[in-house]
């Protein structure tokens, strides 16, 4: 397989995919509370077929792969889901999210006991980094987790965690050697029953189920620390680096959606006598959007391919992620004002993309951070 060419099996699977999300999915996302866990969305996310592909099938998954989903068939999959139903889409990166870490760090029982669970949609996972002084610096991450005997005390607040406080098992960063920065935060695994774990719910700019989580002494053993003493920090980047390409490729979807919607509108509403695709502007204006969309794809994948090719970089990540999240920016608001007044009543899809595209712009890393990233490594 090209970087720049898909094959065609990889074109049937995406095509596979937009039609699962059209007739399957949407409906499901279109019944659930916005704001709220969607249950019924995540196991129809299972029963499809599509959440055990993140998985490998040695832990009850369907991938190959023995570290599970590769980042080429990871960015397919949430770009033709964000193309139809980002709440889908959403709820498929988040299982992912979650449940990696517990995949590359759990031990072999611990893994066996929710990977296959999180692979079905039976039980939601969620990760929580985040804190209010810790975002784009996770290294500063304040909560504490306090040796007591054979066990370990967990005591502070994470904030805008996704599935909080909902979520059956949380994958928890905390502080075990004080001063230490990122050499000094180690992962955890907290299920969602635990004593003294409790939360609520944020309301977001776009629904999503967003919370926060506090944690007042949860007592979790040993066995649930996710890889090694201190090296959290080490847990939490090998999941971004399969991931953050992949948010590029949901900026994608968003923006395909954004501009198949603007190229049917600009050919049939008529504007001083005739169609909006013949004033020059609106013509050229499409024409700009269609380069940005066909140029972040290929970036997406570039990095993508790399990734699985064993040669990606922090670097090409970073620029995927960037160029494609602030691309979907400009293309729905151009899709915006191509409609008027009709793309801002509620309910309208460019309502719903407008609000759903400014978020991939901060969470995994803040396009600033990822600017960051990119002049660091143009150095070494």
């Amino acid at each position: 397989m090209s970087a720049f060419e898909l094959s065609d099996e990889q074109r049937a699977f995406v095509e596979s995919v937009r039609k699962l999300a059209r007739e399957r999915l949407a409906p499901l996302a279109h019944a659930g509370v916005a704001g709220r866990l969607n249950r019924p969305l995540l196991k129809a996310l299972g029963a499809c077929g599509l959440l055990p592909r993140l998985f490998p099938k040695r832990r009850g998954g369907s991938a190959e792969r023995e570290e599970g989903i590769g980042a080429m068939d990871l960015c397919l999959m949430r770009e033709a889901l964000a193309c139809e139903c980002t709440e889908a889409e959403t709820a498929l990166a988040l299982q992912g999210l979650g449940g990696h870490p517990i995949l590359g760090g759990a031990r072999a029982e611990l893994a066996q006991r929710w990977i296959p669970r999180i692979a079905s949609g039976e039980a939601v996972a969620a990760i929580a980094v985040t804190e209010r002084e810790a975002g784009s610096d996770a290294a500063a991450i304040a909560l504490r987790a306090e040796r007591d005997g054979a066990s370990f005390r967990l005591s502070g607040e994470k904030l805008w965690i996704s599935n909080a406080p909902e979520a059956d098992v949380f994958v928890v960063f905390a502080r075990t050697t004080q001063g230490a920065g990122a050499r000094g935060v180690t992962a955890f695994l907290v299920e969602g029953g635990a004593e003294g774990l409790s939360g609520e719910p944020l309301d977001m700019l776009a629904p999503h189920a967003i919370g926060r989580l506090v944690l007042d002494g949860v007592r979790v053993g040993e066995e649930a620390m996710l890889g090694r003493l201190d090296e959290g920090f080490k847990l939490a980047m090998r999941t971004l680096d399969l991931f953050r390409p992949s948010v590029g490729a949901l900026a994608v979807g968003m923006a395909k959606a954004a501009l198949d919607a603007s190229l049917r509108h600009a050919g049939e509403r008529r504007q001083f006598g005739v169609a909006l695709r013949e004033h020059q502007v609106i013509a050229h204006r499409l024409a700009d959007r269609a380069h940005d969309v066909e140029a972040a794809r290929l970036l997406v994948y570039r990095a993508a391919s790399a990734h699985d090719a064993g040669r990606g970089s922090t670097r090409l990540a970073a620029m995927a992620k960037l160029f494609a999240t602030e691309m979907a920016q400009r293309v729905v608001d151009a899709a915006v004002q191509i409609h008027g007044a009709q793309a801002l009543q509620r309910g309208h899809l460019l309502e719903h993309l407008y609000r759903e595209v400014r978020a991939p712009r901060i969470y995994e890393g803040t396009s600033e951070i990822q600017r960051n990233i990119i002049a660091r490594d143009l150095y070494r």
